[in-house]
């Protein structure tokens, strides 16, 4: 059992700034914790250590601490040919998904400052533990970003809910797909920056930020595979 003191530092993890500061995460959940390849610095198991740390209403445990894992964006970008670039993406649960997606295609995640937090106790639940395997870079500028990427031989399409090329002529070279909010989209500088525009042709006004990233990712995967 850790300490009272021990607890009261942990428990500030639960905030942005306290992460921050010590580039330490919480995760939560048997199966989130035991999805990492590497073990946790600590694991807290004590029923009550796990309903101090816990931010659920009914704490399944175990509480598991773990350093940072996001990469600089020129290492991910040496990780994979495929990357998703978020884009103001605030709700947790859309980041968590999105990278679920990535990871089941071997995709990469950008995260660009103004987009949920990659440890925010929402966003990690949401991963379902993928946050320990596809790279995530977090934090960066989408336009400097992307000007990375395209002197690194990446082609990048901007997500538009119209006038886009179909999804099945996404270029089946290295890609960035860059995907925006469900509510204002892209800028007009994100997309400007973009070598092309795509639109997946649907009957809703507007697919769920995680659900086109999802669809997007998918048919890349398949543009690449040939």
């Amino acid at each position: 059992m850790p300490s009272a003191a021990d607890l009261k530092r942990l428990a500030k993890l639960k905030q942005k700034k306290y992460r921050e500061a010590e580039r330490l995460f919480l995760a939560e959940g048997r199966n989130l914790v035991g999805s990492s390849p590497q073990p946790p610095l600590e694991t807290y198991d004590d029923p009550a250590a796990v309903k101090r740390l816990s931010t659920l209403t009914t704490p399944t445990g175990p509480v598991a601490l773990f350093p940072f894992l996001d990469v600089p964006p020129d290492e991910l970008l040496r990780s994979r040919d495929l990357i998703v670039l978020l884009d103001g993406v605030q709700d947790p649960g859309n980041v968590g998904t999105a990278i679920r997606a990535a990871h089941a295609f071997g995709a990469g995640v950008a995260l660009s400052s103004g987009t949920a937090d990659l440890y925010n106790p929402k966003t990690v639940r949401a991963t379902m533990g993928s946050l320990f395997h596809a790279p995530v870079a977090r934090e960066l500028d989408p336009t400097g970003f992307l000007a990375s990427a395209h002197a690194a031989g990446f082609a990048s399409a901007a997500a538009m809910p119209e006038g886009g090329d179909a999804p099945a002529d996404l270029p089946a070279g290295k890609l960035v797909l860059v995907v925006g909010s469900e509510g204002a989209g892209l800028s007009e500088e994100v997309a400007v920056a973009c070598s092309l525009r795509v639109t997946i042709p649907v009957l809703a006004p507007s697919l769920n930020a995680a659900v086109a990233a999802s669809i997007l990712i998918y048919e890349a995967h398949g543009r690449m595979l040939g």
